[in-house]
This record gives structure tokens, C-alpha cells and sequence, in this order.
């Protein structure tokens, strides 16, 4: 009879440290991959809007760059959109919001920027590295919000497409 309580025991023990070992190190290497994947999104984009007068990229950026870009009058007759810098709105998903910011010049895209996209874990920072870069590049050739589901990625592309053409509306205003 002992024999079984030990054995037992020894099973829930075995059970308990198999479920609380911890596979990542998630709060000592938080800064450096948050940093990694904003750098690597935003590499491209930084050198673009110094130019296009930072000083308006605010949360009123998207009325100021609209209505800077309406005094411009610079449009593409087949694509539609006005040129200027357009933040589309924050998407919810189930792992945090995503939001898209475009640059659009000559009328078409000439950047995308995702200031807001979930970052909270180790998991959330290893996909959207890999899968914001797919997501912009696309962006930039499609010049549309018609862009491929990034597969693993789901909820951050179905808020990045929402986000997306919420400033493709704002551009097209």
C-alpha cells in the first residue's frame, strides 16, 4: 500500500514540474525582441515620413495630413488616392490591436508603417516578426488592401487588412 502512495506521489510531482517548466525566457529578452521586430517594420519606413515633416504624425496626423495633402491636390486618376500620411484605425484582435499608417506619394503607396501590433509575449513577437515584413511588402505591390493572410498570422492579418483600409479610406477622401 505504500508502495502505491509513492508511486503516486512520485507521478503528481513528475506531472507538476513538467507543466511549470517554462520553455522561454520571456522577461529577460522582452526589450531586445520587442525592439528587434519594431526596428525591423519600421527600418524602412523612418527614412521616409522625416521628410514629410514628423511633427504631424500625431493622433491628429490623419486630419492634418488630409487636409495637407488636400491643398497639394496631387492625385492618380486610377488609383484615387491623395497623397499625405494616413493612420487607419486601431483593429482589435484577440491577441492586441493592430494599426497601419501609409505614406502615400505620386498616388500610390509608397510606405506602410504598423505602429500598433501585439508585442505583449515571446509567441506575439516571434510572428509579427516574421509576419509584418510579408505584410507591408505585399501592401506596397498590391497598392491595395487585397494582400494574402500571412499563414500562422491569421488575427494580426485580419486586423492589419481592416487597419489597412481604413487608411486607404481616409486616402481616398
Amino acid at each position: 500500500m505504500k508502495k502505491i502512495v509513492y508511486a503516486l506521489m512520485a507521478t503528481v510531482t513528475g506531472l507538476v514540474l513538467l507543466f511549470s517548466y517554462r520553455t522561454s525566457t520571456v522577461p529577460e529578452s522582452t526589450s531586445a525582441l520587442a525592439d528587434a521586430p519594431s526596428s525591423g517594420v519600421a527600418t524602412v519606413p523612418k527614412t521616409t515620413p522625416s521628410p514629410s515633416a514628423s511633427t504631424s504624425s500625431g493622433s491628429s496626423s490623419t486630419s492634418s495630413g488630409s487636409t495637407s495633402s488636400g491643398s497639394s491636390g496631387v492625385q492618380t486618376s486610377s488609383s484615387g488616392l491623395t497623397d499625405g500620411t494616413y493612420t487607419g484605425q486601431a483593429a482589435n484582435t484577440r491577441f492586441g490591436p493592430v494599426q497601419v499608417q501609409i505614406t502615400v506619394s505620386g498616388g500610390a503607396i509608397t510606405d506602410v508603417q504598423v505602429p500598433q501590433y501585439p508585442s505583449e509575449s515571446g509567441r506575439d513577437q516571434q510572428i509579427n516578426s516574421r509576419a509584418l515584413p510579408v505584410l507591408v511588402k505585399e501592401t506596397v505591390q498590391a497598392q491595395s488592401a487585397e494582400v494574402d493572410m500571412v499563414s500562422g498570422a491569421t488575427y494580426t492579418s485580419t486586423g492589419y487588412r481592416t487597419s489597412l483600409q481604413s487608411a486607404l479610406d481616409q486616402a481616398r477622401a
